[in-house]
């Protein structure tokens, strides 16, 4: 299982040094790494960062976007097209970085682009430039995963690209082969969304191209540790990645404030490879009879099973 975490959660432990924290990432045994776009990188060539990667044993998983205060009216929907460009060239600027140091994934969350009242956006205006933007970039980099990554509010009070519904709407009507979902499994549970169920729709079309994992109550985006909230949810939603072959890292976007960063992420890497052996124990052709029961009895039957 390929394992990433969230950098701007060792940060602050590690004086703010990149580097330092990818040779605790080393010794905590993580194979893959996800950089912020461009907050991470800025002024490391790629070249460097790739040897800095390989000299801790650790891969590049790909990049993700941070759009910062220039966007903070939207990005590639904002209504002024000089600041969408802007943001179109960063995201291709992002691939270009992604390519060089080994990566195969660049995360889009387009936390701006959204609304905060009635009457303030042209939705149809907004959603066919966030389409061409989308296309421009997918083509742009044909040869990497472009994954869109949904939330539901916050910062804005709608997003609008807000659910795992209207993200598949987007990915479709663009049309291209290498853009699809990053399913952040506390965004689906602010959305009151089963994360299994996008699991599975996605994984069966082979559009999950990201995984982020942490746990919350849904009324925001709580970042606990993984499985100390919905434990069963969770590990329906690891079947279900398992099921349809999830080839790419699973990254813990958790975010510790009064926790030791390093003692979170341990916790987060046991639970993650406990829930994993308790489905190897049960087997997938187990779980598998027991959905097809569509029986609530028979689950609770799984459940206790889970904690036998």
């Amino acid at each position: 299982m390929k394992l990433a975490t969230r950098i701007n959660s060792f940060l602050p432990k590690f004086n703010n040094d990149v580097e330092k924290v990818l040779q605790e990432f080393n010794r905590l045994g993580l194979s893959h790494v996800d950089f912020n776009y461009p907050e991470h990188v800025e002024g490391v060539p790629a070249e460097k960062m790739k040897e800095c990667l390989e000299k801790n044993n650790l891969l590049a998983n790909g990049v993700a976007l941070r759009f910062r205060s220039e966007f903070i009216n939207g990005e590639l929907g904002n209504a002024d097209q000089r600041v969408s460009s802007k943001a179109v060239q960063l995201c291709k600027e992002a691939c270009d970085y992604c390519r060089e140091v080994g990566g195969e994934v660049v995360t889009i969350w387009l936390g701006f682009d959204g609304f905060d009242y009635s009457f303030q956006i042209d939705y149809e205006k907004v959603w066919n430039q966030i389409k061409q933007c989308m296309i421009e970039i997918a083509d742009y980099a044909p040869d990497l995963k472009i994954s869109i990554e949904y939330k539901p509010f916050q910062p804005r009070a709608y997003a609008f690209l807000d659910s795992f519904g209207v993200a598949l709407s987007m990915i479709h009507e663009v049309g291209r082969d290498n853009l699809g979902i990053t399913l952040d499994y506390c965004h689906m549970l602010m959305k009151h969304e089963n994360p299994a169920y996008g699991a599975s729709i996605l994984g069966s079309r082979k559009k999950l191209f990201g995984v982020h994992l942490n746990d919350g109550y849904g009324l925001n985006d709580d970042g606990l540790m993984i499985g100390t909230s919905t434990l069963i949810k969770t590990i329906e939603f690891i079947y279900y990645t398992k099921l349809h072959n999830y080839a790419h890292a699973v990254y813990f976007d958790t975010f510790p404030i009064i926790e030791d960063p390093v003692e979170e992420c341990e916790r987060n890497i046991k639970m993650i490879k406990k829930i994993d052996s308790i489905i190897e124990r049960l087997g997938m052709d187990y779980i598998a009879d027991v959905i097809k029961q569509n029986s609530a009895v028979k689950v609770s039957d799984l459940v206790l099973e889970i904690l036998a």
